[in-house]
């Protein structure tokens, strides 16, 4: 309808492909991070036009998109509902009610006007049309029979036009349209009152509903079909934004040289008993690789955005982070109740379980900027102390002195401290299990590192999820890494931004 609000649907929260996220944080493809070095450069600066940055925003949306369909099967877009009492809803509701204000007028005046109706008949129209699937050609023959505006235009110019008639026509052509979530919403079009404009409102707001659904059924018909090329799309993808912005993998290459030089330390020789070693090999794109995915897990944000490469998992990325942080604090607090209090906990699994459960509770929202962990802490203290004693003094076993539940509560809120040694204990077996799930996935359903028992079910589920992301991220950019390796390790020179044939190892299909 005129004036309609011509923005894409909202996607669902769970994806959240907008493309505000692609620009601003990512200056690396957007921007030149070159520009930070002021020293003066040999040859002139890239000239940006208008088109090369629209053409580089769709390869983006493009990307984030196709990346999104592949690995996220709950993707989808929902209607875009405007925040209440934004500027941008304030002004669509005045501009839309004046224009229903005119509509209005003009089919109340004598004689009535129809000017405007005939405008929202042929958008109507329009739309069903847009809506028919090829090969479609009887039911495009019935709505353009229906919706003859020629027809429409010469009744309008002898005051003939049945508006009520049309509004009909209009309602039960959605209704064979629509799919079966929007029958009771066209059921109540049928049953709506005789106003026009209420008519005509609803008629419209249904029909951003039902092209909805069509993005979601084609999204969900398409899945399918990109599973096996989706890869090569990605890349291609990429590639053309790479052409575009030869910087566009810098973020990407100090992260792969940072892991380099973790495994390849600068003295070329280790004194060890009093022997001097021969240099230590160089490590194989492997396990350099695996060392930079590493990283990826425990990624600082406050410090750098994501390489490049990860950028359109950023999201996934933070949820894994924040359920492995908030694992790891369950796991340490369940350590220290164990070590302190001993066999009465750990022989009875229904307490230990509502320990974890309370513990986890006390604990939720842990990632957000101003929770307060220490205080969070000593609210945990008190739950156990009173968890401990009321399970203990139910099965008869004594509870605990004042001295036992200061020296656990104090145990318990030394969490905070970075040498606590459970903590570093818990990191370090942490790193040993997503190291090893790094090189063979398959092992994480045989062996659980010691003193990880507690929360090894929610390190499968996350393991699950970044092994997933990891297999994909590789099989996407490993000609791009494979340059970067080659560059860092043989050469001086930068990354060149033509890719190589994919040479980098296939990921272990994850089970």
């Amino acid at each position: 309808m005129p004036l309609n609000d011509e923005r894409p649907g909202g996607e669902d929260r769970g994806a959240e492909p907008s493309t505000s996220g692609l620009d601003g944080s990512r200056e690396s493809i957007a921007g030149d991070h070159s520009a930070r070095n002021r020293s003066p450069s040999p040859t002139p600066p890239n000239t940006f036009t208008t088109d090369g940055v629209n053409e580089s925003t769709r390869d983006l949306i493009n990307l984030r998109f196709a990346h999104e369909i592949i690995v996220n099967p709950s993707f989808h877009l929902q209607p875009d509902l405007l925040p209440q009492g934004s500027l941008w809803k304030m002004v669509k509701d005045i501009l839309h009610e004046a224009y229903w204000d005119i509509l209005e007028s003009e089919l109340n005046s004598d004689p009535p006007e129809y000017g405007h109706a005939i405008r929202l008949v042929e958008e109507v129209r329009e739309i069903l049309l847009s809506m028919l699937p090829p090969g479609a050609s009887r039911m495009r023959a019935r709505i353009t029979e229906v919706l003859d505006m020629d027809m429409i235009r010469q009744q309008a110019d002898n005051h003939a036009v049945d508006i009520q008639g049309l509004s009909s026509d209009i309602i039960t052509t959605m209704g064979q349209l629509c799919s079966q979530d929007r029958d009771n919403d066209i059921e109540k079009l049928r049953q709506s009152p005789g106003n026009i404009v209420t008519l005509f409102k609803e008629i419209f707001r249904v029909l951003d509903l039902m092209k909805v659904d069509i993005v979601n059924f084609t999204i969900n018909d398409l899945r399918p079909v990109l599973m096996s090329p989706g890869v090569e799309f990605e890349r291609a993808m990429f590639q053309r934004i790479l052409d575009d912005k030869p910087s566009a993998l810098e973020i990407t290459t100090l992260w792969i040289k940072s892991a380099l030089e973790e495994l390849l330390p600068s003295n070329t020789k280790e004194q060890c008993d009093g022997q001097e070693k021969g240099p230590r090999p160089p490590p194989g794109p492997f396990q350099l690789l695996n060392a930079a995915f590493l990283r990826i897990l425990t990624w600082d944000y406050n410090k750098s955005p994501l390489p490049e490469t990860w950028m359109q998992d950023e999201k996934r990325l933070r949820e894994i982070q924040c359920q492995l942080r908030q694992g790891r604090t369950v796991n340490e607090v369940l350590l220290i109740i164990y070590s302190t209090i001993g066999g009465p906990v750990q022989a009875l699994p229904s307490l230990s379980f509502r320990l974890k459960w309370n513990i986890s509770v006390l604990l939720e929202g842990m990632h957000s900027p101003d929770f307060d962990l220490e205080k969070a802490l000593e609210g945990v203290s008190a739950q156990v102390c009173c968890d401990l004693n009321k399970s203990l003094t139910e099965r008869d076993y004594p509870a605990l002195t004042p001295a036992l539940q200061a020296t656990l509560k104090g145990q318990i809120c030394s969490i905070v401290r970075k040498d606590n040694p459970i903590c570093a204990l818990v990191e370090d077996r942490v790193q040993q299990y997503f190291t090893a799930l790094l090189c063979d996935p398959k092992s994480q359903v045989k062996q659980i590192p010691a003193g990880l028992t507690p929360i090894q079910i929610e390190l499968a589920s996350i393991g699950a999820k970044f092994i997933s992301l990891v297999n994909h991220n590789r099989r996407v950019y490993g000609p791009f890494y494979m340059d970067i390796i080659k560059k860092l390790m043989f050469s001086s020179s930068p990354p060149a931004a033509t890719p190589p044939q994919d040479t980098a190892q296939d990921p272990v299909p994850f089970k």
